[in-house]
């Protein structure tokens, strides 16, 4: 049975919504290290192309078993326009940024998609732009910038930031595309996103003559097998459900609340003192985000 109908407005009430928006952080404080670890076994789109495919065919199957279908019409095009941003544009350029930029960096970098929601959210006519919004959007990426401040001091190929940067921005507007097309079940919407997205990761992998290796030793599937499960099927969906209930501005905080769990999980697992630094911006984080979540009751611009 289908799921295609207008996005009702969203209320944000109960306890799924911070439930969902602390899971996604816990599975994203980890992809960035795993991502810079898988590297180390395939070529970086190959190995997007490869997690994609493997996501598509997994989501699909689970559509089916839960008696849905696949998009049709509109949201088949929101679907497609999502995944095309999402997955063919952001996991190409991140992978690739990332055999040239520190996974903290990049995590930096993505702390930008709150201010960039709030701006893509403002042109389209989805949601207000207020003085906290833009306040607690710049205060939170403050206090990324200031736990990974250490990254600064090397030397960082431009080109790689720059990618980042592009993917970090895809990411912000894909989400913002998907919250702006017909309510449909977030599993279904992957399941074609992640489509798209192999179909476009596998032909830019191509066109760079990447070696097209099989991941058959543990180091290479072990990292592969996670990011699909834990990442493609875990928090990729959990957050387009997530985008349904709250506004896009609100759900994009958790890109500045990721750094934070990477930091705690480093301490935790690897036994890695927490700096100054480390305090002083997880406390600005937590600062923007309580200025820039605050629930804004005012309508959108007509």
């Amino acid at each position: 049975m289908g799921v295609e109908h207008t996005q009702p407005p969203s209320t944000g009430a109960g306890a799924k919504p911070w439930i969902a928006f602390a899971a996604c952080g816990a599975i994203w404080g980890s992809t960035f290290l795993v991502i810079s670890i898988g590297n180390e076994t395939l070529a970086p789109v190959w190995a997007a192309a490869l997690r994609l495919a493997l996501a598509a065919v997994l989501l699909t199957m689970w559509t089916f078993a839960r008696g849905e279908r696949l998009p049709r019409g509109a949201a088949l095009r929101t679907a497609l326009a999502y995944g095309a941003l999402q997955f063919g544009v952001n996991f190409p350029l991140l992978y690739w940024g990332e055999t040239r930029v520190p996974s903290g960096l990049s995590a930096v970098l993505y702390a930008t998609i709150p201010l960039s929601s709030v701006l893509f959210t403002r042109a389209l006519r989805m949601e207000t732009l207020t003085p906290f919004k833009v306040i607690g959007a710049v205060v939170a990426f403050a206090g990324v910038a200031v736990m990974f401040s250490g990254s600064f001091g090397g030397h960082v190929a431009p080109v790689g930031l720059l990618a980042i940067f592009v993917a970090a921005t895809a990411a912000s507007f894909g989400t913002v595309v998907f919250k702006r097309g017909p309510r449909q079940s977030p599993i279904a919407a992957n399941a074609v996103g992640c489509a798209i997205g192999a179909v476009i990761a596998g032909v830019v992998s191509v066109a760079a003559g990447e070696p097209h290796v099989l991941p058959l030793t543990a180091a290479a599937a072990l990292p592969l097998l996670y990011l699909t499960i834990a990442g493609s099927l875990g928090a990729f969906v959990i957050m387009s459900w997530l985008v349904g209930h709250w506004p896009v501005t609100r759900t994009s905080y958790v890109t500045v609340i990721v750094p934070i769990i990477a930091v705690i999980l480093g301490s935790i697992v690897r036994r890695e003192s927490l700096t100054t630094s480390d305090v002083a911006g997880t406390a600005l984080v937590l600062a923007g985000v309580l200025i820039g979540m605050r629930r804004d009751r005012r309508p959108a611009p007509s």
